[in-house]
């Protein structure tokens, strides 16, 4: 399975900004995605942003765009999440993933995760 290292994690004040990273093991993508999920207490875990490997498509969700920015380095098997004006309500592990064929859109498309990392955003 693909390992996923992801890190950029913390404590930040509403407004402020993160920048989230995640490498996967050396292995070359020609295919499918990343992205992340996210996963507040007492909630479902959540689809927050994926990126094609090839192709650079993005897909975000509703909470986030215009505030999150994904982007990739396919030399280095990386994807980084750049978060801005970061609200109490993103907090929330986040858990970045892959997928061989497809951008990791829901969790059912996910074959690899990330450790996670938390999030906290105060208010």
């Amino acid at each position: 399975q693909v390992q996923l290292v992801e890190s950029g994690g913390g404590l930040v004040q509403a407004g402020g900004s993160l920048r989230l990273s995640c490498a996967a093991s050396g292995r070359s993508f020609s295919s499918g995605g990343m992205g992340w999920f996210r996963q507040a207490p007492g909630k479902e875990r959540e689809f927050v942003v994926g990126i094609s490997w090839s192709g650079g498509s993005t897909y975000y969700a509703d909470s986030v765009k215009g505030r999150f920015t994904i982007s990739r380095d396919n030399a280095k098997n990386t994807v980084y999440l750049q978060m801005n004006s970061l609200k109490p309500e993103d907090t929330a592990v986040y858990y970045c993933a892959a997928a061989a064929l497809t951008i990791p859109t829901r969790v059912s498309s996910v074959g690899s995760w990330g450790q996670g990392t938390q999030v906290t955003v105060s208010s």
